[in-house]
């Protein structure tokens, strides 16, 4: 029952109840006055009513309204006590279950439930607050998550930082010491510096790139890209890397050279990178061997980047496109990576519309997959 029907009731309960009651007195006074009043026959006899009847009819009377005044005042009074209470419980308490939620919002403590019974006005509001509790528990709890990625962030990136730099510094102090005595040396104490910088580049670009991703500010510049001829620049610009690595690559298209996606083409290198530099990291073969493959898929283009590296576990190989994952078996530091190269692969593709996803086996390797919707024209009626 809502509120303000209970109210309602309650106002009405308090005129109605004195007007009956006054009613019945002042039916029983005309009754009591009818019963006692002297009655003509049609002989027009008359009986006088003595001094002593009408004083016991007075004092009878008196003691009916006597009576009638008791009771009535314990109606009224029993009444106006169920009435309080009826509607103290429909306000008071609700008040107070509000008054004690508030109070552990206040200091905190999200871990309650505010139960919410009835259709009524505070019905209603306890749902509401109780929502309200939910989303705020939430907030916190993605609070603490984000706070603990931040953390681990830092710690990563400041970790893998510090590898580069000490190299570097080392190789600087020897040529500033004149270790490097040679040509030979000095150019590859140079070539050794340049590497370190260009990690310590790549680790800072990630942190960037990152904290776009984490406010969805991701610079898109979409246009369309011809399957065939961008991936082959791809597979051409990561054959240099992967040849002074000793690392094979074998590209594969099997795509038409009239097919078309839309897509913004750093950020599609850069997934492109993120998933060879990958495979890199965690080759542990003789002969390393990456495989490129670009496959038409119906609607969509198929991209799968292979390698015979160590593989992921079964119970990792779920987690591996979340923020900050890193493997057990990856959890080398010499390895390097902030944990999120893998994570901003998954958000490129997704804002592409596209998917990704990884197989794996120990010992054997891992493939890493994802596909993107072809650019179709529309024909104009």
């Amino acid at each position: 029952m809502k509120l303000r029907t209970r109210i309602t009731i309650g106002f009405l309960l308090v005129i109605v109840i004195p007007l009956l009651l006054f009613a019945g007195a002042m039916y029983a006074l005309r009754y009591n006055q009818t019963r006692h009043a002297p009655v003509e026959n049609d002989a027009e006899i008359t009986y006088e009513i003595s001094l002593e009847e009408q004083e016991k009819n007075a004092v009878n009377v008196r003691m009916g309204a006597k009576d009638f005044l008791l009771v009535a005042t314990v109606i009224l009074v029993v009444t106006a006590l169920i009435i309080g209470f009826w509607i103290y419980s429909s306000i008071a308490v609700p008040v107070q279950k509000l008054q004690k939620a508030t109070q552990n919002i206040k200091e905190g403590n999200l871990d309650f439930e505010l139960e919410a019974s009835g259709n009524d006005e505070f019905s209603e509001l306890f749902r509401d607050f109780e929502e309200m509790r939910i989303r705020l528990k939430e907030s916190a709890e993605e609070k603490l998550v984000l706070d603990k990625e931040n953390k681990e962030l830092i710690s990563n990136i400041s970790h893998d930082l510090k590898t580069p730099i000490t190299a570097v510094k080392g190789y600087v102090e020897g040529i500033m010491d004149g270790v490097a005595d040679t040509p030979e040396k000095m150019d590859r104490y140079i070539k050794t510096i340049y590497n370190k910088t260009i990690e310590m580049d790549t680790l800072i670009n990630e942190l960037t790139l990152y904290s776009k991703i984490d406010t969805n500010r991701i610079p898109y510049n979409f246009s369309k890209l011809k399957v065939e001829d961008f991936f082959a620049d791809c597979a051409e610009e990561t054959s240099l890397e992967l040849e002074t690595k000793g690392i094979e690559l074998v590209y594969a298209n099997y795509v038409d050279s009239d097919v078309v996606i839309i897509g913004d083409g750093e950020q599609l290198r850069r997934v492109m990178h993120n998933l060879i530099g990958n495979a890199i990291k965690y080759m542990d073969k003789p002969h390393g061997i990456i495989q490129l493959r670009v496959k038409d898929v119906g609607d969509f283009v198929q991209i799968e980047v292979e390698d015979n590296g160590k593989g992921i576990g079964a119970r990792d190989l779920q987690y591996i496109f979340e923020r900050f994952y890193r493997t057990d078996i990856s959890r080398n530091s010499s390895k390097g990576g902030s944990g999120i190269g893998l994570s901003i692969v998954k958000k490129i593709i997704e804002d592409h519309g596209g998917k990704v996803w990884a197989t794996s086996r120990l010992g054997i390797g891992t493939i890493m997959y994802f596909v993107i919707r072809k650019y179709q024209e529309v024909p104009l009626v």
